[in-house]
C-alpha cells in the first residue's frame, strides 16, 4: 500500500521540497493532507496538483478563495488552527511532514504523536521549546521521530546499527552562512538582503537568517539533545563552509562516523519518507574529485554571540531555551522588515534571558506563557533601541 502523507506547512521550502520527492516516488506516497497559513494561492494550486483528501488555510480570511477554487476538485477544505490539529485524528494519514516554522507547530507536533502519526519532524522548535514534553510523548505512545534537518538526519543514519553502542560524542556541522570570517565592524553594516543569499542551502527566510546568526546551529543542538538522549556536553559544532559533511558521531572505541552528501534537502526528506528503506531518485551524487577539499574551523562565538547563547540556554534547561526562540523569533521577524541591525540580534535575546522569569518544571501551559511573555518583552526592547 501506498504510504498517505500529511505535509503541515506545504508551502514552505521543506513542504515543497516534500511535494517534489513524493511527485518523484508517486507509486509509493499519497498526499493525504495539505496544510498553509497564508499562501492560499499556492496551496490552491499544490492541491489541485496532488489532489490531497483534506485541505486547512490557517488564516480564516482565505478560507472561501480557497474552498471555492478546490470545490470542484472534491476535496475537503477547512480553516484555523484548530483545524490543523483536528485533521490529524484521521485514519488515513501514516505520516506527517512537520514542515510549519516556529512556536506555531508545537501544538501540531504534540498532536501527531498524540494520535500515533508518525512524525517527520523538520520544525526544531518543538523540541527546543518543550522538548521533555514532545519526548515523553513520543516514547508514552511509542510513535517515531525521524528528523528532518540535513544535520539530524545525518546522525540518525549513523547511529543505524548503532543504537547498543555508548556514543561519546555528535558534532554538527554548519556552513557559517554568508557571514563566516566578518569581523564586528562588518557585521553592524550587513543587511537583511545579505543575510538571505545563503551560499549553499535553499531555505525559508527565518531559517535562513537564523544560519547567518548561527542560531540555526544553536537551535538544532538543542533539537539534538533532546532527540538522542545527549548531554550538553556531548553536543559540538564545527564550521564546514562546503555543507558536504552533514554531521558526525564519535564513539566510545574512536571510531566517527559521518554522512556525505551535496547540499540538497530533498536527500533528508526522502529518507524521512522511506525509512527504513533507500530509494533511487533522480538527485545528483557525491564525486569527491569534485572536492578534493574539505575545510573545518571553530565557530567565532564572540562575534556570532546567538550560538553561545544557545548552549547557555540548553544547559540551564527548564524554559530557558524557549525562551530564547522566542526572543529570537521575534528578533528575527525584526531584523528581516530593517527595524533593527544583525547585531541587535544576539541583544534582544540576551535581554530576554536575562530578565524573563526561569522556571525549572515546565507544562504545555507554561510554555505557552513564557512564550507570550517573552515576544511582548522582545517587542518591547525592540522599541526602545
Amino acid at each position: 500500500m501506498k504510504k498517505r502523507i500529511a505535509i503541515l506547512g506545504s508551502t514552505g521550502s521543506i513542504g515543497t521540497q516534500a511535494l517534489e520527492v513524493i511527485e518523484e516516488h508517486n507509486e509509493l506516497f499519497d498526499v493525504e493532507v495539505l496544510t498553509a497559513f497564508n499562501n492560499f494561492n499556492l496551496l490552491i494550486r499544490q492541491a489541485i496538483r496532488f489532489n490531497p483528501n483534506t485541505v486547512v488555510i490557517g488564516n480564516k480570511d482565505h478560507y472561501h478563495e480557497v474552498n471555492e477554487a478546490l470545490m470542484p476538485h472534491n476535496i475537503h477544505v477547512y480553516a484555523g488552527s484548530e483545524a490543523v490539529i483536528q485533521v490529524l485524528e484521521m485514519d488515513t494519514i501514516d505520516l506527517v511532514v512537520m514542515a510549519i516554522v516556529g512556536f506555531e507547530g508545537l501544538k501540531p507536533t504534540l498532536a501527531s504523536l498524540k494520535n500515533h502519526k508518525t512524525l517527520a519532524l523538520a520544525n526544531k522548535e518543538s523540541l527546543v521549546i518543550a522538548g521533555d514534553i514532545v519526548s515523553r510523548m513520543a516514547l508514552e505512545t511509542g510513535t517515531p521521530i525521524i528528523p528532518v534537518d540535513s544535520e539530524h538526519s545525518a546522525i540518525f543514519q549513523c547511529l543505524m546499527g548503532e543504537f547498543d553502542n555508548p556514543i561519546e560524542k555528535i558534532m554538527l556541522t554548519a556552513s557559517g552562512g554568508p557571514f563566516l570570517g566578518y569581523s564586528k565592524e562588518q557585521l553592524e553594516k550587513v543587511t537583511a538582503k545579505e543575510a538571505l543569499a545563503h551560499p549553499n542551502w535553499n531555505m525559508g527566510d527565518k531559517v535562513t537568517v537564523d544560519s547567518a546568526t548561527l542560531m540555526n546551529k544553536g537551535l538544532e543542538a538543542i533539537e539534538a539533545k533532546w532527540l538522542f538522549d545527549l548531554k550538553p556536553s556531548q553536543i559540538e559544532v564545527i564550521i564546514h563552509p562546503q555543507s558536504i559533511v552533514h554531521s558526525l558521531v564519535y564513539f566510545s572505541d574512536s571510531s566517527v562516523k559521518a554522512q556525505l552528501g551535496l547540499p540538497d534537502m530533498r536527500l533528508p526528506i526522502q529518507f524521512a519518507l522511506s525509512y527504513p528503506n533507500r530509494l533511487t531518485n533522480s538527485l545528483k551524487s557525491l564525486d569527491l574529485l569534485q572536492f578534493n577539499r574539505l575545510d573545518f574551523e571553530k565557530p567565532d562565538m564572540e562575534n556570532f554571540r546567538n550560538l553561545a547563547l544557545a548552549f547557555e540556554a540548553m544547559e540551564k534547561g527548564g524554559n530557558m531555551p524557549c525562551i530564547l526562540n522566542a526572543a529570537n523569533e521575534v528578533a528575527v521577524e525584526a531584523f528581516l522588515k530593517n527595524q533593527i541591525g544583525f547585531l541587535d540580534i544576539p541583544k534582544i535575546i540576551e535581554n530576554c534571558m536575562s530578565k524573563s522569569s526561569f522556571i525549572q518544571k515546565n507544562d504545555l501551559n507554561d510554555y505557552v506563557e513564557t512564550d507570550r511573555l517573552v515576544r511582548a518583552k522582545a517587542k518591547e526592547f525592540i522599541n526602545s533601541i
